[in-house]
């Protein structure tokens, strides 16, 4: 689907804590209604009616439930930012309980709804919001863990630039594919090899 597609725009944006209220009310119900029906079951008539309002106060702020789960899948993207950063115990011998900080903070934003995570993963149309939080999150997340390791005395790649997107873009692609799997996943084991993966490509060990 096109990016520019009028019809995943959100109708009203709200400037009224109120109005914002009522919007959050319609994304809460549409993520339990999503992953209790299905996309395909999932209506906007279910959604509205979980959400305790009319099918017409709900048009006045989505135009459809493609706009609904994409703004789902911005929010989701949108509340990643890694934190505590700033916390992070720097000191020499540190490094994979730096990098197990930066792992487990992935694996707790994906823990929540695995179903309704595959859904915004498989479902979700491509909007120029969609693509802009894609950006947005993807240059912040990069850019912390750079900062994270230049200051990190353990680390001894060449290259933090290529090393931070190496290291963020690997642990998001295993993260999503592993977590919204059909299969429930140890996240334990995926945890501890991501930890031991990424801490021995940091230090050079072989």
């Amino acid at each position: 689907m096109p990016s520019s597609d009028r019809r995943l725009t959100p109708r009203r944006k709200p400037r009224q804590v109120r109005a914002e209220l009522t919007r959050e009310r319609v994304l809460t119900a549409a993520a339990q209604v999503f992953g209790e029906y299905g996309y395909a079951a999932g209506t906007t008539n279910r959604i509205a009616e979980r959400a305790r309002m009319s099918i017409g106060s709900l048009y006045q702020y989505f135009p459809n439930k493609d706009a609904i789960l994409a703004e789902l899948l911005v929010r989701h993207i949108d509340r990643g930012a890694w934190t505590g950063t700033e916390e992070l115990d720097t000191t020499p011998g540190s490094l994979s309980e730096t990098v197990r900080a930066l792992v487990r903070d992935a694996i707790d934003h994906h823990r929540d709804d695995p179903q309704l995570l595959r859904m915004m993963i498989e479902e979700a149309p491509v909007s120029d919001e969609l693509l802009e939080a894609i950006d947005r999150h993807g240059k912040a997340r990069v850019g912390q863990v750079r900062e994270v390791f230049a200051r990190h005395p353990d680390v001894r790649v060449g290259d933090l630039d290529m090393a931070a997107e190496l290291v963020v873009g690997t642990v998001e692609m295993n993260t999503h594919k592993l977590m919204a799997g059909p299969q429930p996943v140890q996240v334990e084991r995926l945890e501890t090899e991501l930890v031991a993966m990424i801490t021995r490509y940091l230090t050079g060990d072989r």
